[in-house]
């Protein structure tokens, strides 16, 4: 059907029940491009309507090389992006009804993520939209329904999908940047290095609460060290010089206020690339670190957690240990035990969201409650463990607890959000100040990592109940049971936790009672890496939903928190 059928059609059913939207379900044609309406919302308060532009490829012209290898996410990001502005100059012009006249793309924010809002291959640009149909009260506004879908959003794929009518230089900007930060990210580990902060970042936020750069006139821009400071050849930028942070252990200390926690959650967040203007463009970290704190409360099933918590009273067991209310300690090294498992070689700590008795025990309560009483053996005594027999290396911000100075390769210092590298200062300081603690450390490091998922985790998906969702940032919805991800920091965008509950769902095919934690995790990350709309249940010639893809540290942690979670 062509676009102007769709107009005559809107037009007849003008001041019809909502419900006579249903009919305009289908493709229609306009300018040799396509407009698909895959699903129409039953009502104005329903989920919006999806639809799909699609623009063939012999006439948006966009350069094979824009698309090549990692240049892709990158592209498909910036268009979305130029479409969300599209989007803004007619947003509330079709007011009625619930969410009549709505228009979503699912563009990104700081970080740059592969997600299924645009998708470009060598045959076509597609872009995928929400789109509230017009109503008022529960009849069809046909005439604002005309213009909007056969005139306004038809215009997006003109104005945004012909790569003619963009700007050439700053998609190349786009593209190019991202494409450096990965080429810098696979260059640390031949470096030796864990992380790269570049001179002149803007790591401090707009608040609290905002994941904006703080205006530049304010903030004081990153400087490294000289004796921390690396080069980094770029392909696109020149030489990048900034802050390398290498494998090992390493320290952020300094007052309060003064940027330590500021420094960490740019690290934390380097495991993506950032948009040019965000200030943490050349903050980059390897790609599996993973933030670690104490969880009160979580479901934990099966984790070995022996190195750390051993010799509980009434015989309770640590090698599968199993709580469905965490302590502190018990959860905190539970998260460490699971990030370990399922692959990563750095945790990032802070000492403010730590349990204190998992992190440290100082000389006075060793000699009060001797070791044979205390079955947890404290991070400080495994931090250099985990390095030496593991290749598992740890930043951690320390604001109180100077033993740790004994155990650190580096110790870098905040002083008014200004890096210095105090590491022969510390090393001075522990050795005019010796600790009178001692080294709980018993043995080498042991534990179990192979846990077998039951297939009867998953038994809420084999009824009729099969609901499967998100709300918000940090909640998944799996059958009856919601999974809260409010202590796991690296979900960035909710977008994500979409994916992550998708992934749930498509991920219970692969469980068999044989299959690990780890190889299932494996298989879905090989799935995903190739096709991320594998995990929605409109693939194929439909919207795929709006979902960005997730690490597979997220993935597990979801997994970990499942309360029907069945190891064996």
């Amino acid at each position: 059907m062509t676009i102007d059928e769709l107009k005559k059609h809107l037009l007849k059913i003008n001041g019809a029940g909502y419900k006579a939207y249903k009919d305009i379900q289908g493709t229609y044609s306009f300018q040799g491009n396509l407009l698909f309406i895959d699903h129409v919302q039953a009502d104005p308060f329903a989920p919006p309507s999806k639809i799909r532009l699609r623009v063939p490829m012999e006439k948006a012209k966009f350069p094979s090389y824009l698309f090549e290898g990692v240049r892709l996410t990158a592209l498909e990001d910036i268009i979305a992006r130029k479409i969300r502005e599209g989007l803004q100059g007619i947003d509330g012009c079709f007011s009625g009804t619930g969410k009549s006249g709505m228009l979503y793309i699912d563009a990104g924010r700081q970080e740059i993520i592969k997600r299924s809002a645009v998708k470009i291959c060598p045959d076509f640009v597609e872009a995928r939209l929400s789109v509230g149909l017009p109503a008022s009260g529960r009849r069809v506004k046909g005439k604002d329904a005309q213009e909007l879908l056969c005139s306004q959003i038809p215009s997006l794929a003109l104005n945004y999908l012909y790569y003619e009518k963009l700007n050439e230089k700053e998609i190349q900007d786009h593209v190019f940047l991202f494409e450096d930060q990965e080429y810098i990210r696979a260059k640390l580990a031949d470096m030796g290095l864990l992380a790269f902060v570049g001179n002149a970042s803007i790591l401090p936020r707009k608040s609290g609460n905002s994941n904006l750069p703080m205006p530049e006139k304010q903030a004081i821009k990153f400087q490294s060290p000289g004796s921390m400071e690396v080069a980094m050849e770029t392909l696109h930028h020149g030489t990048i010089r900034g802050m390398g942070i290498a494998e090992g252990i390493t320290l952020i200390v300094g007052g309060g206020y003064h940027g330590k926690t500021t420094l960490l959650k740019a690290l934390e967040r380097g495991v993506y690339n950032h948009i040019p203007g965000d200030g943490r463009e050349w903050v980059i970290t390897i790609d599996n670190a993973v933030k670690i704190r104490a969880e009160d409360g979580r479901n934990v099933e099966k984790v070995d957690i022996r190195c750390f918590i051993d010799n509980l009273p009434f015989g309770q067991n640590t090698r599968e240990f199993s709580t469905e209310n965490a302590s502190g300690s018990t959860s905190q090294a539970a998260n460490i035990m699971e990030a370990v498992e399922a692959g990563t070689e750095l945790l990032l700590l802070d000492e403010d969201t730590s349990a204190t008795n998992f992190m440290i025990r100082d000389a006075r309560m060793q000699k009060l409650v001797s070791k044979d009483k205390e079955p947890i053996t404290p991070f400080i005594d495994r931090v250099g463990q985990l390095y030496e027999e593991k290749k598992i290396s740890s930043i951690l911000v320390i604001g109180g607890a100077g033993d740790y100075l004994d155990v650190a390769h580096r110790v870098i210092m905040l002083d008014s959000y200004r890096v210095f590298d105090v590491s022969d200062e510390a090393q001075r300081v522990a050795g005019e100040l010796g600790s009178q603690r001692v080294s709980e450390q018993q043995g080498n490091l042991e534990f179990e990592q192979k846990r077998i998922i039951k297939s009867e985790s998953f038994n809420m998906l084999r009824t009729d109940r099969k609901k499967v969702s998100a709300r918000g940032l940090y909640t998944v919805v799996l059958g009856r049971e919601n999974i809260e991800l409010d202590a796991v920091e690296q979900i960035v965008d909710s977008s994500q936790t979409r994916a992550i509950a998708e992934c749930l769902r498509y991920l219970s095919r692969y469980v068999d009672n044989q299959r690990s934690l780890q190889d299932i995790l494996d298989l879905i990350m090989k799935d995903i890496n190739r096709d991320l709309e594998v995990i929605s249940p409109f693939r194929g010639e439909q919207h795929p939903g709006e979902i960005a893809k997730p690490r597979r540290h997220e993935l597990a942690a979801a997994l970990n928190r499942l309360r029907s979670l069945k190891i064996k």
